[in-house]
C-alpha cells in the first residue's frame, strides 16, 4: 500500500467521527502532503458522485445536497454482523444482498453527517407491498449506527401485531449478533413506557451504546415519548438521532394529533433525519411542499422491484401506458378467481345485519379452502421454501363479523377430515378434479415449479387438515397469527390488524371481499404481494369481478407513478420539482380525502407543459447530423412554403418564427432523433398528441406553431455562427455536460424560463414565473405551441465545476416544446399531483453561461 492508500483509509477512518471537511483540515494538521490531501479530497467526491448516481436504486435529490458515505468500512460491527446473519439464509445467496448492500448504503448517503452540528433531513423510501421494507431499513439502520448515528426511533404502524412483529426482527436481526452495541428500549411485549429515573442519566449511562426504539404511531404512546424525551434537552443537542417510519402513509400525514406530535418529536432532535417508507406514497407524495410537514424535500430513493417479487401487475396484469405496445404489457398469472355477487351476502352482512349473522361455508368459499389445503399438501411434498401457510380470510372490518367465521370453518374442518380419513370417494373426485384444473391453468414449469401429481399430495393431506387452525386476528381477539413458535399452517380471518405491514408468511390464498374507497387502503389490504419461494404457482386470490378491475385498475396506477418517477430521476428532477401524477377512477379515491386537500389537478399528456432535451449521441456523427438536416429543413421550409412571420431578433441572438403550420413540425418530429434517455421526449407521443388535440372537439388548437432559434448574437468571429437558412443566423451556444455522465452526454438543463417565453409579451408582468408563463400563453397564445431549437457547440468548454467539455462529433441541436394548456380535458383520464406553485427553483440558470445570463438580467430589467 503506497502513501495515499495509506492516507486514504486514515482519511475513512477520521470520517466515521468528523466531516469530510474537518477531516481533509486534519490530514493538514498532521502535514500530510497538500497535494495527496488535494488527492483525497477528489477521490471521496467522485465515489460519493458514483453512488448518488447510480441507477439502483434511483433516486430524487435535493439541489446542491452533499453525499458523504461511501459505504462500510473495516472496523465498522453492525452491518457486518446483519450482513453474514442474511448470508447464512439461502434465500439470500447473490443479487438479493447486493441489491441491499447499495440500496441501504445510498439511503446513508443521503441523510446527513452525523457530526454536522445541525440538521433536519426529510426523506422517503419507495418500495413494494411486501417486498422486504423492514429489511431495507433494518440495513439503514446497521449502516447508519455504524456511521455514528446513536438513537434510533422506529414507528412501526399503528397495531401491536405489526409493532410486536417488527421489535422482535429488529431484536433478531440488529440487536441479538452485536449485542453489546445496543440498548434497546421496548420489547416484544407491550410498548414504549419512560424507564425508571431522569432520562438524562440513562442516556449518559447508555452513550457509548446504539439505543433503539419501537413505538406506536399511538398518540398516547408518542406523547409518553415526547414527554420523556423533553426531560434531556442537553443530551439531545448532541444526539445524531434517526426516525424510521414504517407504513409512512399512514396516520403520519393529515392526522389532527398524531402527525403534529411526530413533528414535535422530530423537532426535539436539532441532529435528526427522518425517513419514510411506504410501498403506497400517494398521500406522500400529495402534501403542500411549502408547509412545514412531512414532505420529502431532501430526497426520494425508489427502491427496484426484486426479483420474485409477486406485485400487482404481475396477478392482475394493467392497461398499457401511453406509447406502450399492447401486446407486450402484461396480463397477469391466471390466479384470480371470481366470487359471484350473489354469494357476497353470504360472507359479508349488511351494516345493520351483523348481529347474529353466520356465514356459509359455500360455493367459492368452500372451493378457496378446499384448494388451501391442498396446496399446503403440495408444498410438502416439495418441501421448499418457508416452513408456515397460511389463508387469509377478509370480509368486513367487523370484529362481529370476524367471530362468526370461527365455529363455522372449524365445523367445516371437522367434517372434512372425517372425509378425507374415510377416504369418501366423491369428495376425493371433487379435491382431484379442482387440483388439476387448478395446476392446468398455471402450470408450474411456467414459473420454474415441477407439477405436484393428485396421488402424491393425497398422502400428505391428512395431516394438513388436522395442522390447520382457525385463528381470528383483530383488534379484541386474544390469540393472534404468531410465526415465532413453529411452523403453523392457519385460515387467518381479520380485518385492519392483517392488512398493513404484518407480513402473513406462507400466504397461499385469499379469500377477499372487503370494500374499500382507496388506492392505498386496497393495495395495503391486499397481504398476497411478496414473495413466494417454492410455490410461485400456487397462490389464488378469490374476490368479486369488480375488486380485480380495481385492482388491475390500480396496477396501472403504480406503474404509471413509478414511470413517473423514474422519468423525474432521469431528468434530474428534486423533490420540490416532484409533481408525479396519480391517475383518477370514478369509483375510488387516491387516497382520504383530508391526505388530498393540499392536491391540485395535473395536466395530462403534454398539456402545460414544457419539455426539452438533455441527453445527447455526441460520439455519433450521423445522429448528430441527421439532427442537424432536420432543423435546417424545418427553418427552410417554414419561411419558403409555410408563409411563417419572421421576426429577426439577431442582436439578442433571437430569430422568431411565427405561424408554422403543424405538419412541418410534426414532419420534423418525424426525422429529428431523440436520445432514448429523454423519456419526456418521445417522438411518437409527441406526435400522437399534437394529432390528438388537432382532433380535439372546437379544433383549431396547435394548427400552427412558433418557432424559436436560440443563440447568442452574432460577433465578427464567422466560426462561432451557426446559419439555419438564409437570413437565419446566430452564434452557438455553450453547454457543457455533467463530468458523471457516462452512457450519454447530459448537459442537465437546455431551456431557461426567458426562452420558454421568447414568443410572449412579458412586459406587463414584475417576475418571470412559472406560473406567469402559463397565464401569457393562455392569453396572447392559448392555441400555440413553440419550439425552440438551440445550436450548440460542439466543443462547449466548461465553465463551472463537476462540467467537461461536450467534445462532440458535430454540433448538436437541442430542442424545446412549450404546450399551451386545453381548453378542455387533454384526455377521458383525470391526474392529480402535488401543488408545486409556491416553490421557489434556485437552478434556473445551472447550464446558462455568463454571456447569456447577462442578457436575461438585461431583458429583465435587473
Amino acid at each position: 500500500m503506497d502513501e495515499f492508500d495509506a492516507q486514504y483509509e486514515h482519511f475513512r477512518g477520521l470520517i466515521k467521527l468528523h466531516t469530510p471537511e474537518q477531516a481533509l483540515a486534519m490530514l493538514k494538521l498532521f502535514r500530510v502532503d497538500e497535494d495527496i490531501v488535494k488527492r483525497i479530497g477528489e477521490r471521496h467526491q467522485r465515489e460519493t458522485i458514483q453512488i448518488r448516481d447510480k441507477r439502483q436504486p434511483g433516486s430524487v435529490v435535493r439541489n446542491n445536497r452533499e453525499t458523504w458515505y461511501v459505504g462500510p468500512q473495516e472496523g465498522d460491527r453492525c452491518w457486518p454482523a446483519f450482513h453474514d446473519l442474511l448470508g447464512r439464509q439461502p434465500s439470500w445467496h447473490g443479487d438479493g444482498l447486493r441489491d441491499l448492500d447499495a440500496a441501504s448504503t445510498k439511503v446513508v448517503s443521503l441523510l446527513d453527517h452525523p457530526k454536522e452540528k445541525e440538521f433536519s433531513t426529510r426523506g422517503l423510501v419507495v418500495g413494494y407491498v411486501q417486498s422486504g421494507k423492514t429489511t431495507n431499513f433494518t440495513a439503514l439502520i446497521a449502516k447508519a449506527a455504524d456511521a455514528g448515528y446513536k438513537f434510533f426511533i422506529v414507528l412501526a404502524g399503528i397495531h401491536n401485531g405489526l409493532r410486536r412483529q417488527t421489535q422482535l426482527r429488529l431484536e433478531r436481526q440488529l440487536l441479538q449478533p452485536v449485542i453489546d452495541q445496543w440498548h434497546p428500549l421496548t420489547g416484544a411485549e407491550g410498548d414504549f413506557e419512560p424507564p425508571a429515573g431522569n432520562p438524562a442519566a440513562f442516556f449518559t449511562h447508555k452513550s457509548q451504546q446504539h439505543v433503539l426504539c419501537v413505538v406506536k404511531k399511538n398518540v398516547p404512546r408518542l406523547r409518553k415519548l415526547k414527554d420523556w424525551l423533553e426531560k434531556a434537552p442537553e443530551y439531545l443537542k448532541n444526539c445524531p438521532t434517526l426516525i424510521i417510519d414504517d407504513e409512512a402513509d399512514q396516520a403520519s400525514i393529515a392526522s389532527k394529533r398524531t402527525n403534529p406530535l411526530i413533528r414535535e418529536i422530530i423537532d426535539l432532535f436539532p441532529r435528526g433525519g427522518y425517513v419514510g417508507y411506504t410501498a403506497t406514497p400517494f398521500a406522500n407524495l400529495l402534501i403542500d411542499p411549502t408547509a412545514k410537514d412531512l414532505y420529502p424535500r431532501d430526497f426520494i430513493v425508489n427502491l427496484p422491484k426484486p426479483r420474485g417479487h409477486f406485485g400487482t401487475e404481475v396477478l392482475f396484469g394493467r392497461e398499457p401506458l401511453d406509447g406502450e405496445d399492447p401486446q407486450e404489457v402484461p396480463d397477469g398469472y391466471d390466479m384470480i378467481r371470481t366470487v359471484p355477487e350473489e354469494e357476497v351476502a353470504l360472507v359479508r352482512p349488511g351494516r345493520e345485519e351483523t348481529d347474529g349473522f353466520s356465514p356459509e361455508i359455500d360455493g367459492s368459499l368452500r372451493t378457496a379452502v378446499l384448494y388451501f389445503w391442498l396446496a399446503t399438501a403440495a408444498r410438502r411434498v416439495r418441501g421448499r421454501g418457508v416452513p408456515h401457510s397460511t389463508m387469509l380470510v377478509h370480509t368486513s372490518v367487523s370484529t362481529v363479523v370476524h367471530q362468526s367465521f370461527e365455529e363455522p370453518l372449524k365445523r367445516f374442518k371437522s367434517t372434512m377430515s372425517d372425509m378425507i380419513t374415510a377416504e369418501e370417494p366423491e369428495l376425493l373426485d371433487e379435491l382431484r378434479e379442482l387440483w388439476d384444473t387448478e395446476t392446468a391453468r398455471v402450470p408450474g414449469a411456467d414459473l420454474g415449479e415441477r407439477k405436484v401429481p393428485f396421488e402424491d399430495l393425497l398422502p400428505k393431506l391428512p395431516g394438513v387438515v388436522d395442522d390447520c387452525r382457525v385463528v381470528l386476528d383483530n383488534s379484541k381477539s386474544l390469540e393472534r397469527l404468531d410465526y415465532e413458535t413453529g411452523p403453523i399452517v392457519a385460515i387467518a380471518v381479520g380485518g385492519n390488524t392483517l392488512s398493513r405491514g404484518l407480513t402473513l408468511e406462507g400466504l397461499a390464498v385469499s379469500y377477499f371481499v372487503r370494500g374499500a374507497s382507496t388506492y392505498d387502503t386496497l393495495l395495503q389490504m391486499g397481504r398476497w404481494f411478496g414473495f413466494r419461494d417454492g410455490y410461485a404457482d400456487l397462490p389464488r386470490i378469490w374476490m368479486t369481478d369488480e375488486l380485480r378491475d380495481w385492482f388491475r385498475h390500480i396496477a396501472t396506477v403504480e406503474s404509471e407513478m413509478r414511470r413517473d418517477i423514474d422519468s423525474y430521476m432521469i431528468e434530474d428532477k428534486t423533490p420540490l420539482t416532484f409533481a408525479v401524477r396519480l391517475r383518477n377512477h370514478p369509483a375510488l379515491r387516491i387516497t382520504a380525502a383530508t391526505k388530498m386537500r393540499d392536491a391540485v389537478k395535473a395536466s395530462a399528456a403534454y398539456g402545460g407543459q414544457r419539455v426539452q432535451t438533455r441527453y445527447f449521441r455526441t460520439a455519433d456523427a450521423e445522429w448528430l447530423r441527421a439532427n442537424r438536416k432536420a432543423a435546417g429543413e424545418l427553418v427552410e421550409q417554414a419561411l419558403r412554403v409555410g408563409g411563417a412571420r419572421h421576426e429577426d431578433r439577431s442582436a439578442q441572438g433571437r430569430h422568431l418564427l411565427r405561424d408554422v403550420p403543424y405538419d412541418m413540425v410534426l414532419d420534423f418530429l418525424g426525422h429529428y432523433r431523440f436520445h432514448e434517455k429523454s423519456m419526456d421526449c418521445d417522438a411518437d407521443l409527441l406526435r400522437r398528441y399534437v394529432e390528438r388535440r388537432l382532433k380535439a372537439p372546437g379544433g383549431g388548437a396547435l394548427k400552427r406553431w412558433n418557432v424559436a432559434i436560440i443563440g447568442k448574437p452574432l460577433t465578427e468571429d464567422p466560426e462561432a455562427a451557426y446559419e439555419f437558412a438564409p437570413g437565419v443566423a446566430v452564434n452557438r451556444v455553450i453547454r457543457a455536460k455533467l463530468e458523471s455522465a457516462h452512457d450519454a452526454a447530459d448537459i442537465k438543463t437546455l431551456m431557461s424560463r426567458r426562452d420558454a417565453g421568447v414568443d410572449l409579451d412579458l412586459s406587463g408582468f414584475e417576475e418571470m414565473t412559472e406560473k406567469v408563463l402559463k397565464v401569457a400563453r393562455q392569453t396572447q397564445c392559448p392555441e400555440t405551441a413553440l419550439l425552440t431549437l438551440y445550436p450548440i457547440d460542439r466543443i462547449s468548454p466548461p465553465t463551472k465545476e463537476r462540467r467537461v467539455p461536450l467534445d462532440a462529433a458535430d454540433h448538436v441541436i437541442g430542442v424545446g416544446l412549450v404546450f399551451p394548456l386545453p381548453r378542455g380535458e387533454d384526455s377521458e383520464v383525470e391526474w392529480y399531483s402535488a401543488d408545486l406553485s409556491g416553490v421557489v427553483h434556485d437552478d434556473e440558470f445551472d447550464t446558462i453561461d455568463e454571456d447569456e445570463l447577462a442578457l436575461l438580467m438585461e431583458d429583465d430589467g435587473r
